[in-house]
């Protein structure tokens, strides 16, 4: 009777080895695809808050282009949009990111840019890259106590 347990005991170890193989390596594709996710989503975002941040800085460095003949003279201020708009773009050639600058409604400037963050785990299930964009504005005001006029 105990050799009949025994041979069954070795028949069943026999038939179920490698198995643990085939959940290993499972579970560990799916390890290495979610901490991939975790580092190119993460840089994703990174890239995106630096595309954000450019515009920003373009569009403040661009809104700092007041004409500067009307507002000595106590005048309305009115930004060159011509200086505005090189500036703008002369900050992003310097920062090294693409985008494009426009002027809305004669006193607001809108920068857009536009980045790409190319992965670093992900690409392994084809995505490569992944485009980022990023948008700000900067609008001239002449505020007197605290008021806009």
């Amino acid at each position: 009777m105990t050799a009949r347990i025994r041979s069954l005991t070795t028949r069943r170890s026999r038939d179920e080895r490698g198995s643990i193989s085939v959940w290993f390596a499972t579970a560990a594709l799916a390890m290495i695809i979610l901490v991939g996710m975790a580092v190119d989503l993460g840089g994703k975002v990174h890239t995106q808050q630096q595309a954000r941040s450019a515009a920003a800085q373009a569009a403040r460095t661009g809104a700092q282009e007041v004409q500067g003949s009307t507002a000595v003279r106590g005048e309305d201020l009115r930004v060159d949009l011509t200086a505005a708009k090189t500036a703008a773009m002369d900050y992003l050639r310097a920062a090294g990111v693409e985008g494009t600058v426009r002027v809305v409604d004669g006193d607001t400037l809108i920068v857009t840019t536009t980045d790409t963050y190319t992965s670093k785990f992900l690409g392994i299930i084809g995505l490569d890259t992944m485009q980022v964009t990023g948008e700000a504005s900067a609008r001239l005001i002449r505020a007197e106590g605290g008021i806009e006029r």
